[in-house]
């Protein structure tokens, strides 16, 4: 058995724990799903008065499950509280897109949000503290929350991306009739939105290029082109709302599962290949400086890292240029509500 004596308790937050999303995280954190067996950790569960009674709910069900790496469980609907001491914060609640509502009231809606959480986790917050915004629009709620941390280090806010890249692998390994496992190094570029680009550029398959397989699956390099542009990138772009179309809700199980890859990986580090993952630019790959973006990364040392220096040609270069264009629109607008 592993020796949690070795490990100090991790303070988690949710935020939104009440939910769907939410309900999912917290039974796997407190197993060790997320940071591995022998991490103890104890969970802030913070939420609006509407969703308290859930949150406490399921931390009665987090007591009867027993797990020895559970040290505590508290409820609360005060920022303050929720954030104090906090290690790792996975942002989930986020107010959703209503009929007739325009992207400046959705923006500005949830920066009422991002701001004041920000503004807890700067306060309060531990010093090592790591934030991953699942709520949408991820990536500009994201930029919001580190704008209003001012005190902490901007790369330790990033936005969930890991989900989309899940279902670009999930997407090829049907395709290719090849287990997830064998597909290494896809990218998702840009925006958490309709206009991401899921890149498959430098991927490979069993050590060949994911291209060249396709082409020769679906009989021939320009087959494999048309696949890619007219069913793979829109249906991976487009995959939540086939969900919700199939379902009648939103995704749960399998945006939980990526929100604790992304701080599984962040925290204990990547393995061979990269993953993909927003986080704030430094100007790479032209996107301009302090946008919230999605690149290639790799995570070393408690770090995510940009992987640099892939070619990019005119087709990927104008997707991502697209998608960058729509994050610094956001940006744009949230600067005009005076919220940056």
């Amino acid at each position: 058995m592993a020796d949690t004596r070795r490990h100090r308790p991790t303070t988690v937050t949710i935020t939104g724990a009440g939910g769907q999303i939410g309900y999912a995280l917290m039974f796997r954190i407190a197993s060790g799903g997320m940071l591995g067996p022998d991490r103890p950790v104890r969970l802030r569960l913070l939420e609006i008065p509407q969703g308290v009674a859930g949150a406490e709910g399921a931390a009665l069900e987090l007591q009867d499950c027993a797990f020895p790496l559970l040290t505590g469980v508290d409820v609360s609907t005060d920022p303050a509280e929720g954030f104090d001491g906090c290690n790792i914060a996975l942002l989930v609640g986020a107010r959703p897109r209503g009929p007739g509502m325009e992207r400046a009231d959705l923006l500005a809606a949830n920066a009422g949000i991002f701001g004041p959480q920000g503004a807890a986790i700067n306060a309060a917050a531990a010093d090592d503290v790591r934030v991953v915004v699942v709520g949408n629009p991820a990536n500009t709620n994201a930029l919001i929350t580190a704008a209003s941390a001012p005190d902490v280090p901007a790369d330790r806010f990033t936005a969930l991306t890991r989900l989309d890249h899940n279902r670009a692998l999930g997407q090829l390994s049907a395709a290719l009739d090849t287990p997830v496992g064998e597909i290494r190094d896809v990218t998702i570029w840009g925006n958490h939105s309709a206009s991401q680009f899921p890149d498959v550029t430098h991927a490979t398959v069993a050590g060949r290029p994911v291209h060249e397989a396709l082409a020769e699956r679906l009989g021939g390099e320009a087959a494999a082109t048309a696949w890619l542009d007219e069913t793979f990138i829109p249906r991976v772009a487009k995959r939540g709302a086939e969900i919700i179309q199939v379902r009648g809700s939103s995704s749960v199980a399998s945006a939980a599962n990526a929100a604790i890859e992304h701080m599984h990986d962040w925290v204990l580090g990547t393995a061979d290949g990269w993953t993909s993952a927003a986080v704030v630019s430094r100007g790479e790959y032209g996107v301009p400086e302090g946008l919230v973006s999605s690149f290639p990364v790799t995570a070393q040392d408690g770090a995510y890292r940009i992987v640099e220096g892939l070619s990019l040609d005119p087709r990927a270069r104008a997707r991502l240029d697209a998608s960058v264009a729509e994050l610094d629109e956001e940006r744009a607008a949230v600067r005009a509500l005076g919220l940056l």
